[in-house]
């Protein structure tokens, strides 16, 4: 599935043309020339797999990714240009990570005991600085394992994918004030998870 993604994202598949075009109109261009696929590729899967390597780590991420650009790929004909192709290539994302959620689901936990964050910049890089996140960062694990996958995608992608709350709800297809209450309900047990701030400086 891996080949067939970076076969049609090899550098000098599609034309100089395919660059110009915006998102829809490669996807368009890409019923009749799939090389043209190859340009979405590229302008998507670096920030696409920094995400996915957060959430599930450095194995799974290039999987997650080249799945999710596959799935991509074979329904882009169900692609309707009413939202913009990143939020649908996200859902599909979260879909493939959904997949995978008890896998997060230890990760996380084993972070929260071992306090070793088993993705690079993942969890810890939720804390502003290194020293908090060594204190906190384990407990910050705890409470993202203790999340329900739909509070934790949205909070993620906030936290992580940096979209608008808008961008999130496009992305999993859910109403706006529902994308506001599970970020605050998921912030909320975050917040509860940490200590108050040292006020005695």
């Amino acid at each position: 599935m891996a080949r067939a993604v970076s076969r049609v994202a090899r550098p000098g598949g599609p034309g100089a043309g395919a660059a110009a075009l915006d998102d829809p109109g490669l996807v368009a261009a890409s019923l009749d020339d799939p090389e043209a696929f190859g340009e979405l590729f590229r302008r998507h899967a670096p920030r696409l797999h920094a995400y996915v390597r957060r959430r599930l780590g450095s194995t799974l991420a290039e999987d997650v990714v080249a799945e999710t650009f596959a799935v991509a790929f074979r329904e882009r004909r169900r692609f309707d240009g009413r939202s913009a192709f990143g939020a649908w290539l996200w859902g599909i994302a979260a879909k493939q990570i959904a997949r995978h959620h008890r896998q997060e689901t230890r990760m996380y936990r084993a972070f929260a005991k071992s306090a070793v964050d088993p993705a690079e910049d993942g969890v810890a890089e939720l804390a502003s600085d290194r020293a908090a996140a060594a204190a906190h960062g384990p407990r910050l694990a705890r409470a993202l394992a203790s999340l329900k996958p739909k509070d934790r995608d949205a909070l993620l992608l906030l936290a992580w994918g940096e979209m608008s709350y808008a961008e999130i709800a496009a992305t999993l297809d859910l109403p706006l004030g529902t994308v506001k209450a599970k970020i605050h309900r998921a912030r909320t047990k975050l917040r509860a998870a940490l200590p108050e701030e040292d006020d005695h400086g």
